[in-house]
């Protein structure tokens, strides 16, 4: 990482470089393994949105899009109603990001490749017709602009305090709009330019307080996205240096920044395939510990009330952000490794259901919470943890895990458990259905 100067530009034309190179990306430009990657993270998101539906903060999102966006073709997943598109974006996105459920990047990046582009680009596929292959290219083209940005800032966007989806959320969005809406290299330039003017979203909720606007956030990059490519498509116009300018999106938001990364393997290498998939509905940097305590019950045949203590290490984002001991709602439970550590040993850590009021409230996994230490990792692993277990006997057992992620093959059982609940069987039809979704002459099925 590297410190830029306070004026000048160091690569010059980096958003115009990003808008053309979206603007021309086409479906038969893409790599097998791409279309492979984004069909799975699109099902993923879909997922993601049919569970989120359900819950209580999503319900009043989507009251909101429909009473504010009627008349349109644009599908609220997991509701089925139809509504504009910049309404449907709204939605979907803070359903997609409501239950900690949505992919990432490894390394991370501050992106929410699932979550801030499907929405929006789903949205506006069905409101112009077009077709599986439009989406599929119009998913990658935002990515591969979306997760540049995210890796130029160094995630230090977060340390000044922004949610980092929330900020680079809306470039992603806005070119997967533009791509489906046909936008030339100009308009994209203009479209990435106005998307820069939208972005958004404080940390103040990690503090403990209102943690529901946490998934407004990643909504309101997704709207963010339709406004910004159809305001583009009109003429309207932006800046071209919005990101790399004096004033532009690195140098306001960020505190340090690496402007090499928004345009280095632009066109050879895809960075959509840094996408992974989340196998528990808890923030991303408690998968590796979650994993490791699950492995080490498997393996020794121990229970949650037979543990005496368990320390986990991470980095100082971690143990700053992320050592919730007393968790007051469900979003500050989710966000805490600790309380997710206590609860993979009493529940299922797979399923949505085991993360609800019951758990928050259940003194066992609130007391095995509080004997959970976040240690600083002096190795400086950046995505993984080492778990050591102490039991009440004064056994101990050690476990180092480095990712924690969806593994291959597991994408149809995680469909599955978000999906049951509001669809049963026939979540696998739909699954199936996703897993062809090129062959796909419209889209309008896709919610309905």
């Amino acid at each position: 990482m590297k410190q830029a100067p306070a004026s000048g530009i160091n690569t010059a034309g980096a958003t115009v470089a990003l808008a053309e190179y979206a603007a021309a990306l086409r479906y038969e430009d893409l790599p097998a393994e791409v279309v492979a990657c984004a069909k799975n993270v699109i099902a993923d998101t879909v997922a993601a949105c049919i569970c989120g539906s359900a819950l209580p903060w999503s319900r009043i999102v989507i009251d909101y899009a429909e009473r504010t966006g009627p008349g349109g073709s644009s599908r609220i997943l997991g509701r089925g109603s139809a509504v504009q598109a910049p309404a449907a974006a709204l939605a979907n996105g803070a359903l997609a990001h409501a239950f900690e459920l949505d992919s990432l990047t490894r390394p991370g990046a501050g992106a929410h490749p699932g979550a801030t582009v499907l929405p929006p680009a789903l949205a506006v596929a069905q409101q112009a017709g077009v077709d599986g292959k439009a989406l599929i290219s119009a998913f990658v083209a935002g990515n591969e602009v979306m997760i540049r940005i995210g890796r130029a800032t160094g995630h230090t966007n977060e340390a000044r305090g922004f949610h980092a989806p929330g900020t680079t959320g809306p470039f992603g969005a806005a070119v997967a709009c533009g791509h489906i809406l046909g936008l030339d290299a100009e308009q994209m330039a203009n479209a990435i330019g106005l998307a820069g003017s939208l972005a958004g979203g404080l940390l103040e909720f990690a503090r403990g307080d209102g943690g529901m606007v946490k998934r407004l956030h990643l909504g309101r990059a997704s709207e963010a996205g339709v406004l910004a490519a159809s305001l583009a498509a009109a003429g309207f116009t932006g800046p071209r240096t919005v990101i790399e300018g004096q004033f532009g999106f690195l140098r306001v938001f960020c505190t340090e920044w690496d402007e090499a990364h928004l345009t280095r393997g632009l066109g050879s290498d895809y960075v959509t395939l840094s996408t992974v998939l989340k196998r528990y509905p808890c923030h991303a940097t408690a998968h590796p510990a979650v994993t490791a305590v699950r492995e080490l019950q498997a393996e020794h045949g121990f229970a949650g009330d037979d543990v005496d203590a368990i320390s986990v290490t991470g980095t100082r984002r971690m143990t700053e952000r992320h050592a919730i001991a007393e968790p007051a709602d469900l979003m500050l439970a989710q966000y805490s490794i600790p309380f997710c550590v206590a609860l993979a040993l009493y529940r299922e850590a797979r399923d949505p259901e085991s993360y609800d009021e019951g758990a928050l409230a259940d003194p066992h996994i609130r007391a095995l919470t509080r004997r959970v230490m976040m240690i600083e990792d002096s190795d400086g692993h950046a995505t993984g943890s080492t778990v050591t277990v102490t039991l009440k006997d004064g056994s101990r057992l050690d476990r180092h895990v480095d990712g924690g992620m969806l593994k291959d093959g597991d994408l149809a059982d995680k469909f599955a458990r978000l999906t049951r609940g509001a669809m049963g069987d026939a979540g696998a039809a739909l699954f199936q259905r996703l897993q062809h979704l090129e062959s796909e002459a419209s889209l309008a099925w896709l919610g309905s």
